[in-house]
């Protein structure tokens, strides 16, 4: 046969070799999204009063916020502004008779009811609030718990991890959970390694030498490589005199000035902090009020949503995107809580009402701003909020749901070939985009494993987290 090709299988080894090196420390460097599960929130308190069973406390507390404030779907749907909400009766009895009819109704039925949405949410956000309201919960030592006495903050990190052990022996943990331990700048760096290490030691002594599970490790204000590094050796000597194996303890850190996002050569450091955990970091969070006072916002100015946060966050993506790094998003400080108690008369309800409405509305609009901007993950401050979190991560996927069962479904059907839906174009890249829709709102607990089944995708395929993966087995298949 005539040679049609000018390049040797020798010369063609001899550049690949090279290249294939170049190939696997890229891949090593960007393994790609983690498939394990993302909690949709952390939730972060005082040290000083955290107890074993908090996870129930806030499951009856959180509840008991959205029963009073929002008691049926119709109500609830007017609160956030859900679509359709304004076409429901606000009437007790028109209510009752609407919330029969689709109990009735088939899902195919009830998604062109202007109702849907704000009756499948809150549906959803009931059950959430009474299964497993709390996902992840940090026990805090540093902003939480303030500047206290050497004394009282090794009391209280000693009866901290009592109380996990106890939560671990009766199974009443949040399925996530870990401390914040004090920034290691010069000024705190001893109390925060004086605090891990009498709560790790006496959690260990209390529980059989083992740790809760997906229990983490919090490092703050991470201003240089230097201080994930301190804190990696730590974990090193604690697993070395307390016989855990090698690597079992894990760290997050957190995004709370303006030299995390950009480092003094230029540079943007994140990527640096990372390499320096040596494999131990699972997340990255921001802390939205320190960043944004390191900008140096008035205090009314400093939201979430602030253009200042946008950008962090945007670098933050860009520098850590395919790194398998959990990324997190901060908290609303303006809290869901009526300014009256105790006994109530009609004005003073009328009032709570008011001021909680208000503050869930502004916290939704916040977590939305943050899952537009691809953040799944945030942090709330008390019970109260949780409705806002799960009606925000649930009404965002929900309410595209239909649309994006159609537009994958067609596009595998059709095997990555250009597909017209209506008037949206989709190619692969939209493709792997779907998927990672439906990742995402499996994950959150929006969507159920049969509701990902109407795609014609198996959920093992959904896991897989690759579009290509799917269309080149389906076509070997076929």
């Amino acid at each position: 046969m005539k040679r049609i090709t000018s390049i040797t299988v020798a010369d063609k080894r001899k550049v690949f070799s090279k290249l294939k090196r170049a190939n696997m420390a890229f891949r090593k460097k960007y393994p790609g999204d983690r498939s394990d599960r993302q909690p949709v929130h952390t939730v972060y308190g005082g040290a000083n009063l955290f107890k074993h069973d908090i996870a129930q406390s806030f499951s009856e507390k959180s509840l008991h916020s959205l029963l009073t404030y929002a008691p049926n779907f119709c109500t609830f749907g007017k609160i956030f502004a859900l679509d359709g909400a304004n076409e429901l009766p606000a009437d007790k009895k028109r209510i009752k008779k609407l919330s029969k009819a689709l109990k009735k109704m088939s899902l195919e039925e009830r998604k062109n009811h202007p109702g849907f949405l704000s009756y499948e949410v809150y549906k959803k956000v009931k059950k959430k609030l009474k299964s497993e309201a709390l996902e992840d919960f940090r026990i805090d030592f540093e902003d939480g718990f303030g500047n206290r006495s050497n004394e009282e903050e090794d009391a209280t990190a000693l009866n901290a991890a009592r109380e996990v052990a106890l939560g671990m022996e009766r199974g009443t943990l949040p399925p996530f959970i870990g401390i914040r331990i004090k920034c290691f700048q010069e000024e705190t760096k001893e109390r925060g390694v004086r605090t891990l290490d009498i709560f790790i030691t006496e959690l260990l002594k209390n529980s059989g030498g083992k740790l809760p599970d997906n229990f983490v490790v919090m490092l703050p204000k991470v201003t240089i490589p230097q201080q994930v590094t301190a804190l990696v050796e730590c974990f090193q000597l604690l697993e070395n005199k307390l016989n855990l194996e090698e690597g079992t303890l894990k760290m997050e850190m957190m995004v709370e000035t303006t030299q995390s996002i950009m480092d003094y050569d230029g540079t943007n450091p994140l990527s640096r902090f990372i390499l320096a955990s040596k494999g131990r970091c699972f997340a990255m969070h921001f802390g939205t009020y320190d960043y944004t006072a390191s900008c140096s916002i008035t205090a009314k100015y400093q939201e979430m949503d602030h253009p200042v946060c946008d950008f962090a966050h945007h670098m933050t993506k860009v520098a850590l995107a395919h790194t398998g790094i959990f990324l997190s998003d901060g908290a609303t400080n303006t809290m869901p809580i009526g300014p009256h108690r105790g006994s109530l008369n009609a004005k003073q309800k009328a009032e709570n009402r008011t001021v909680v409405h208000r503050s869930w509305k502004k916290g939704y609009d916040h977590i939305r701003h943050s899952l537009w901007n691809g953040y799944y993950q945030g942090w709330d401050l008390n019970p109260a909020q949780l409705p806002m979190r799960y009606t925000a991560v649930y009404a965002f996927f929900l309410e595209s749901y239909h649309d994006a069962v159609d537009r994958l479904k067609t596009f595998v059907e059709k095997a990555a070939r250009a597909t017209l839906i209506g008037d949206v174009f989709d190619d692969a890249a939209t493709g792997q985009g779907l998927l990672n829709y439906f990742l995402r709102a499996l994950n959150s607990g929006a969507i159920s494993e049969k509701e990902v089944l109407a795609t014609g995708l198996t959920l093992e395929e959904i896991q897989s987290r690759s579009f290509k993966k799917i269309l080149e087995n389906r076509m070997l298949e076929s």
